[in-house]
């Protein structure tokens, strides 16, 4: 049996930590090792605790998230965090990913929702959900085109890419291509490692702005 994983809450408001608490621990997956309220707390309890995985809130005093989340992942870069927050806002969740943040969970979410994603995340599973793939997709497609960059990917990694681009899971990748789920996390880790870059959306993201990607080919239209 796998020992549970070890998180750190980051939230202003106790109401939050408490609701976020109640959540989390209702999973023996999950083992909550320490609370912050603010981001300077979430670095210095990171140093002192080392979670696995760190759910953060964006807004806080003393330290915001993002800048919480820009510096522990510069000196903890294994830790995963999830920034949670009440608003979509594409701008806030770009800005925390391109930081380094492994994902993002809107407050109001079903917990059961919660529970799941966490899993993905802490199984480097984390798929990027379909309306994130559409925001990134009308973010690029009004900016004037350049010549694409030349790609050190093979064509099943760009393959993968696109599928990537359109929201879709593992096991969603795999089965439209008719190979082992493995596989595919086998090519996208190969795909990251190549580019530098640590997670799908930021991936998305490199690879609209190098001219790889100029649509999804309809498939996050099933």
């Amino acid at each position: 049996m796998k020992p549970p994983f070890r998180m750190l809450i980051a939230d202003d408001h106790a109401h939050a930590r408490e609701g976020i608490r109640e959540i989390v621990t209702s999973d023996p997956d999950f083992e909550i090792v320490g609370e912050a309220k603010n981001g300077l707390e979430a670095l210095e309890l990171t140093e002192q605790l080392m979670p696995d995985l760190i759910l953060m809130d964006i807004n806080m005093p003393e330290m915001n998230g993002l800048e919480a989340t820009r510096l522990i992942k510069q000196r903890y870069p294994y830790v995963k965090i999830v920034i949670i927050t009440v608003s979509d806002d594409i701008a806030d969740l770009f800005e925390a990913l391109k930081k380094g943040a492994q994902g993002y969970l809107l407050k109001n979410l079903d917990p059961s929702a919660w529970i799941d994603y966490l899993k993905a995340v802490a199984f480097d599973e984390t798929p990027m959900s379909r309306e994130l793939a559409v925001k990134l997709l009308h973010e690029f497609a009004g900016r004037e085109r350049t010549e694409p960059k030349t790609s050190p990917l093979s064509p099943r990694e760009h393959e993968i890419l696109e599928w990537v681009a359109a929201g879709h899971t593992n096991r969603e990748i795999a089965e439209g291509l008719n190979i082992a789920e493995n596989t595919v996390k086998n090519h996208l880790k190969n795909i990251l490692q190549k580019l530098h870059l640590e997670n799908r959306v930021q991936l998305t993201s490199y690879a609209y702005k190098q001219g790889w990607i100029q649509g999804t080919k309809g498939r996050d239209s099933r």
